[in-house]
Parts: structure tokens; sequence; C-alpha cells
């Protein structure tokens, strides 16, 4: 069965698939066209909608933890107006220079990834921070975008032999090592998010279905291994099927969070109007904001908030499907991806459907870091979108 992207009649290329060659004067800024409109209004719209609900959320831990109630909103804010002005300049990058850089960025962030473990600051009872010239960062958020990366720019010139089982041993060696050093670093929610990319990933290159059921059944030993012998992860996995076994101790937070969500009902408390976020419920401007947007928004609040993600990945995918070639669609794909499968564990978590990974929810989460490697990836879809035959342009 073939399951690669399909590129519209009209538009399909040979394959292999030929070098593009740029004048040299566009290597840098791409002339070709211009941004596609629903895809840069998305991403602004849910940033400025969770920069005010961050504040809403963090504001009271905000006073008692800095002094501030506008601390983590200032910085927030600053880190999304800094990286909208990201995404608007990589939008304007001819993105086939991504296919170059994929493997020295790749490279790069597995030195970053060992380097955690030695270096790196302990937080919540695991090292995944790591610290340079004062700025903080999870190395593990710029292992997903370069597994993107160096994915698409194998998958775009080697398809044919990705039907073969030797042809996937560089895919699952790359994939490998980077779970090698997660293991390292207790990095849970970075093992199950960099998996499920690099599966999408070869389905939407071509892999035959067969390899995803051997595949399937080392991912299901491996997890059978981490979940019974790593204790943290048990924790979390028995806190998940009974929170209310213990209230007060590992299903505390989960417990808080659905105290929250329940809280809303229908058209929420109100803007501002939460009760969870006065020191109830942990984490409730990071991982766990999603409860306070019910509590304050409810159940309406709550849904245009999914459904605007729903359509930014939906058109992410459009973008992936009218892109000029191979690289430039996968590159989209694996990215809009990347996004859905955030927003899903995210969801899933804080509504206890799924054990608790650690997952940020993009473009709401407290993290100025994240938030701008996000941004980023949106305009790496938008650069895809300029070259696009089939836009609503801006």
């Amino acid at each position: 069965m073939n399951n690669a992207i399909q590129f519209p009649k009209g538009n399909t290329l040979p394959d292999p698939e030929p070098q593009v060659q740029a004048p040299k004067e566009k290597i840098i800024l791409d002339e070709r066209g211009l941004m596609d409109m629903p895809f840069l209004l998305l991403p602004v719209l849910l940033v400025i909608i969770g920069v005010i609900m961050m504040f809403s959320a963090s504001y009271a831990s905000a006073y008692v933890a800095k002094k501030s109630s506008t601390y983590y909103f200032a910085r927030q804010g600053g880190f999304a107006i800094f990286g909208i002005a990201v995404m608007l300049f990589v939008s304007r990058l001819n993105y086939q220079m991504w296919r170059a850089l994929a493997f020295p960025i790749l490279a790069a962030t597995v030195v970053l990834m060992l380097l955690v473990p030695i270096i790196g600051r302990e937080e919540g009872g695991a090292k995944r921070w790591i610290y340079l010239f004062g700025i903080g960062f999870q190395p593990s958020e710029i292992a997903k975008l370069a597994v993107i990366m160096s994915y698409a720019a194998m998958i775009s010139t080697a398809k044919e032999k990705m039907k073969t089982f030797r042809g996937l041993i560089p895919f699952i060696g790359i994939w490998g090592i980077l779970v090698v050093t997660l293991v390292l670093q207790k990095h849970l929610s970075g093992i199950v998010i960099i998996t499920a990319v690099v599966a999408a990933m070869l389905f939407m290159g071509g892999a035959q279905l067969r390899w995803f059921a051997l595949g399937f059944g080392v991912v299901a030993a491996f997890g059978f291994v981490y979940l019974n012998f790593m204790d943290y992860a048990s924790a979390r996995v028995t806190a998940w099927q009974n929170p209310w076994s213990d209230p007060q101790g590992d299903g505390f937070q989960i417990v808080q969070s659905l105290y929250a969500i329940g809280s809303g009902g229908l058209m929420g408390l109100g803007l501002g109007r939460s009760r969870q976020k006065y020191l109830y419920l942990p984490e409730e401007h990071n991982d766990y904001i999603f409860p306070i947007v019910c509590e304050e928004l409810g159940f309406v609040g709550a849904m245009v908030i999914i459904l605007l993600f729903m359509l930014l990945i939906i058109r992410g995918f459009w973008i992936a499907m009218h892109a000029r070639d191979r690289f430039g669609a996968l590159l989209a794909g694996g990215i809009s991806t990347l996004l859905a499968l955030q927003v899903f564990f995210n969801i899933g978590v804080v509504t206890n459907f799924l054990p608790a990974t650690g997952i940020s929810l993009p473009f709401f989460s407290y993290g100025g870091t994240a938030l701008l490697m996000q941004l980023f990836e949106m305009g790496l879809v938008l650069s895809v979108s300029r070259q696009s035959d089939n836009q609503l342009l801006l």
C-alpha cells in the first residue's frame, strides 16, 4: 500500500526528486509568493488568547513566587511579540535552505541532549533544562523540529529505499539515539512525542505498513519495560487509573484539574474568576492551563479554542498537500503533526484521558523558548506556503 503524501494532479514531481536550484540572490529571502492568510492569522489569534489566559491563570502564583502578579505575563508577552516577528522573518526565508542545515542542527541537538544529564538543572525530579549564557531551554524542544527536518531531507531523496528494512535503518538509528538521551533525562513526554513524530514522518514518506506492525511491537515492549521498571513512570500510570486513591499525593494534580474543568460548566465562571488557580491546581499557568480555560470560559470557550487548533492543523496539512516539492510537503506535514500531537496529549492528560506526560499546550503554556520554537515552526510552514500554487494570500 502506498501511503505517501499525494500531490494534486498537475503538480506531480518525478521520483527521485530533482534538486531545486534557487537563484543565488534568492537563496535567503524568497520572493515567490505571499503568505497563506488563514495560517498566518490562526497562530497569531491563538497566541493572543493564550497570553491573556496565561495572565489570568498565573497572577496568583506569580505574586506568591515573584512578588509581582504580572511577572509571568510580562515575560510571556515579550516572547510572544518577539516570536511573531521571528515567524514573519522565517516565513520569508527559502525553506530549501533547511535541507542542508537539517543534519548539522540534528548533530548539535544530540550534543546538547547528551549534556543535559551532566550540566542540566534538575526540576521536578528530572534534568531536562540546560542553561547557556543565562538562557534556559529544553534541548528536547529543538530535537522535535530537528527530527522533522532531517527525516524530511532523507525521505525526499530516498523514498524507494524506505520500502526495505535496510533503508529504514538510518531512521531507526536517529530515533534510537534520541530516545536514549531522553531516557537519561527521565523525559517520558519527549519519548512519546518524538516516537509519534517519527512514525508519522515514515508514514507520510511511504514506508510499508508491515514495518509499522514490527515497530509497534518494539515500542510496546519498550513501554512495558519503561513503565514497570521506572518508578516515576509507573506512579503516573497508577495515578491515572484511579487518582482518587491518593487525592493528596500522586492523584492530587489530576483531581484538582477535574474540579476546575467541572466547575466551568457550559459558559464558565467568567474571565479571571477561576478558583482553582489560587494555589489549588499545580502548574496552572503551564501544563495545566487548559483546565483554567475550561473553568473561566466554560465548555463553549474550550470548544472554540479546540476548533481554532483544528483549523490551524488542517490548514497546515492543506499547505503540505499543495507544497512545491516533497521536502516542503514533509516539512509542513511533520510540523502540523507535531502540533496536533501536542494539543491532543495535553488535553488528554488534563482531562485524565491519558496518563500524565508533561506536555505543554502550544501557544498557551508558560515558557518563552517553547513559544519561540512553536512560532518558528509556524514560520517554516508559511515559508512552504509562499511557494504553493494554491493560496489564499495576504
